[in-house]
């Protein structure tokens, strides 16, 4: 086994996926994964996959910088979102979100055979910089899709470490923060004041990747941006990987772009394929 995809035989998810399992090597050819989206739930609908659906609460939050040390609704900027177009030959909804004050959001999620893409578009439309330090667009419940819960999920669920998959229960989890539960993995360069209020684990991911193994062993979902503010592991057996913005000047205009991954169990491929989707993701980390 390459020394990138080393992990402990602990992580028994893994284990089984990479040298047991043969099958599937590749997705047949299939139509895009079935998506709709309805009060702020995007559900992304499958058969081959374990639970058959993905709830994922889609848009989040939208999140000012400091926020670590206070309390959420002092970080989170009001925001909401509607559907503007859907487009089913095309597997394709079209939103539009208005993040208080004066930030306009045109995104859209695209969905194909097995990736959900979304795409960003960040506006100020005010005469004032908008203090928008990063933002939480998918909180992907994983329950089902793993067969676990809040107690267990972790020993299915992974980041990459100095160039290792590792699962949460072999990292270094700390307990101290305002609110307690989950964990944030946060990049080396994000200045621990501006994350997400949760513990923050004292291992640094070493790309933007997070992601589960699916309950038969034969898949994986993982989800990545290509401006990692945080990846986080949430309270309701979910996983996030949050975009970072930095600010918006008046006029100014962000394009952020991610990715929901769901494939074969082969951790080499996923990351053959976020390297090709995110090129320039080696530049931050």
């Amino acid at each position: 086994m390459p020394a990138s995809l080393r992990i402990s035989s602990r992580c028994a998810c893994a284990v089984v996926c990479l040298v047991a399992s043969a099958e599937p090597r590749s997705l047949p050819a299939e139509p895009p994964l079935a998506i709709s989206w309805t009060n702020n739930l995007l559900t992304v609908s499958d058969p081959r996959f374990p639970g058959g659906k993905l709830e994922i609460w889609y848009l989040e939050a939208f999140c000012r910088s400091g926020a670590w040390g206070r309390e959420w609704r002092q970080t989170t900027l009001p925001h909401k979102t509607k559907l503007v177009k859907t487009d089913p030959g095309l597997a394709r909804l079209e939103f539009e979100t208005l993040v208080e004050p004066g930030i306009e959001v045109r995104h859209f999620i695209q969905s194909r055979q097995d990736e959900i893409e979304m795409d960003f578009k960040l506006k100020n439309t005010g005469t004032s910089s908008a203090d928008l330090q990063w933002f939480e667009p998918a909180c992907i419940r994983v329950a089902a899709f793993t067969g676990c819960d809040q107690n267990n999920y972790i020993a299915r669920s992974f980041i990459f470490t100095r160039n290792r998959l590792t699962c949460f229960d072999h990292l270094r989890r700390t307990t101290n923060a305002l609110y307690l539960g989950g964990q944030v993995y946060l990049p080396d360069f994000v200045l621990p004041a501006d994350s997400n209020p949760r513990p923050i684990s004292l291992d640094h991911p070493v790309n933007g990747l997070i992601g589960c193994f699916s309950a038969d062993d034969r898949w994986l979902l993982a989800t990545a941006s290509d401006h990692t503010h945080e990846l986080f592991e949430g309270v309701y057996v979910c996983l996030h990987s949050d975009p970072r913005v930095d600010g918006l000047a008046p006029g100014q205009i962000k394009r952020i772009r991610s990715k929901i991954y769901l494939l074969p169990n082969d951790p080499k491929a996923l990351l053959a394929r976020y390297r090709r989707d995110f090129p320039d993701s080696r530049k931050s980390f």
